[in-house]
């Protein structure tokens, strides 16, 4: 192989590593942000492993292999044609995290959870309703730590939304998508496996592009909330009947109220108590006159 050197150009030090830049594959994830993200998913992975030791009822861990930008479409190629893909609803996007997993690992790891016998290697399958009710439990917590381990890096709470067999058929994200893709070794017991998460790039957005909430922000919040329009009522206490008598209700009949003709009326916001007031005028209108204060 030819090396060619331009004129006037600097030639790395011996021994350093050259990056390569690929223009159809921008960098799009600023080095603050790729250092903040791989700490929270270290985190994650460390909270992952413990996880999975108290559900598997065997030492576990998880370690982080890499974190890397990729177009969906290319990353889904990458994918085995039949492997479980746990898609994620992330609120506010239409796009889809994804939790994928060799569906015979996750297979193991119920009957571990299950107390099965852990040197039975279950084939890969689709699962049934009750592996996937138990798979969903552990994905529960893997959505818990994530939440945790992100913090405000994270544009939205996780959900689970349905589980998927064929890569091709999951469109968690369009193709052309840019996605922020975190692969992991598992290790359960002597078994070693392979994990994969992979988020929509604004799912992750950094802090800076997303509002935040200031100290002149919570002061606007709170001269807006004093100024905003509530309902207020005198009520008397309320009594409990069945539909027989409101059903055979006829003019002329009493319903017997609970409220001592001596007691206050219960003053609400938008039927909340906050005080008792006695009921009168001002001038032509009826008004009522603060008691007592509820405090709640």
């Amino acid at each position: 192989m030819t090396v060619q050197t331009l004129v006037g150009a600097s030639v790395p030090a011996p021994g350093r590593e050259l990056e390569v830049y690929d223009f159809q594959r921008p960098t799009t994830l600023g080095r603050d942000q790729m250092r903040a993200l791989s700490l929270a998913f270290d985190n994650f992975s460390r909270q992952w492993g413990t996880q999975l030791t108290a559900m598997t009822h065997v030492l576990a861990r998880a370690d982080v292999v890499s974190i890397d930008v990729e177009r969906y479409g290319e990353f889904a190629d990458t994918l085995p044609e039949f492997t479980a893909l746990v898609l994620l609803s992330v609120d506010g996007m239409t796009s889809h995290a994804i939790l994928q997993l060799a569906p015979d690992v996750a297979l193991s790891w119920v009957g571990r959870m299950l107390g099965g016998n852990a040197r039975i290697q279950p084939p890969a399958r689709i699962f049934t309703a009750i592996e996937d009710a138990v798979i969903g439990r552990l994905v529960d917590y893997v959505i818990e730590d994530l939440t945790y381990s992100l913090g405000d890096q994270l544009s939205g709470g996780l959900s689970v939304f349905e589980t998927q067999y064929n890569p091709q058929m999951a469109q968690a994200m369009r193709a052309g998508d840019f996605a922020i893709v975190v692969r992991f070794t598992i290790h359960v017991g002597d078994h070693e496996s392979a994990a994969i998460l992979a988020f929509p790039i604004d799912a992750l957005a950094p802090r800076e592009n997303r509002t935040d909430t200031s100290e002149g922000d919570h002061e606007r919040l709170l001269g807006t909330l004093e100024t905003a329009p509530v309902t207020i009522a005198l009520q008397l206490e309320s009594a409990t009947v069945g539909p027989n008598d409101i059903l055979n209700l006829s003019e002329g009949d009493l319903l017997r109220l609970p409220h001592p003709e001596y007691r206050p009326l219960n003053l609400t916001v938008d039927g909340v108590p906050i005080a008792r007031a006695a009921a009168g005028t001002s001038g032509a209108r009826l008004a009522c006159v603060i008691v007592t204060i509820e405090e709640s």
